[in-house]
C-alpha cells in the first residue's frame, strides 16, 4: 500500500486520468488508461528511469484529455506502433512508444493565432 501512495505522489493527474469520461466505444483512450494504471502500479520505483517514464506518461496522458489535437493524432498512429522484442517488457516499450509521439508532436506542431480583425 505504501508503494501506490508512492507512486500517486508522482502522478498529480492520477485521478483526473483514470476518472475521466470517453465517448462511448473510444477503445483506444479506454486502453490507454488500463495501460497507464499497469504500467505506473508495476514499475519498479527504485530506479530513476522508471520514475521519469510515470512522470511522463503522466503528463503525456493530460495532455491527451486536454489537447483534442493531440488526441486524434494519437488514435491516428497508436495503430501503426510496432514493438520490438527485444527482452525489454512489452509494457515500457508501448509506453515509450506513446511518449515519444508527444515529443514528436510537441516538435511538429505551432498552434494557430487567429487575430480578430477590427473593423
Amino acid at each position: 500500500m505504501n508503494n501506490n501512495k508512492l507512486v500517486l505522489k508522482y502522478c498529480p493527474n492520477f485521478y483526473k486520468i483514470v476518472n475521466m469520461d470517453f465517448q462511448e466505444g473510444d477503445n483506444i483512450s479506454n486502453k490507454l488508461v488500463d495501460i497507464y494504471e499497469d504500467f505506473i502500479f508495476k514499475a519498479d520505483l527504485s530506479n530513476e528511469d522508471n520514475i521519469n517514464l510515470i512522470k511522463e506518461i503522466d503528463h503525456v496522458l493530460n495532455s491527451y484529455i486536454e489537447d483534442n489535437s493531440f488526441r486524434n493524432k494519437v488514435q491516428r498512429d497508436l495503430l501503426t506502433v510496432k514493438v520490438k522484442r527485444n527482452g525489454k517488457d512489452i509494457l515500457t516499450s508501448i509506453v515509450e512508444a506513446i511518449v515519444g509521439m508527444f515529443n514528436k508532436y510537441i516538435e511538429e506542431t505551432t498552434r494557430k493565432i487567429y487575430i480578430a480583425r477590427w473593423i
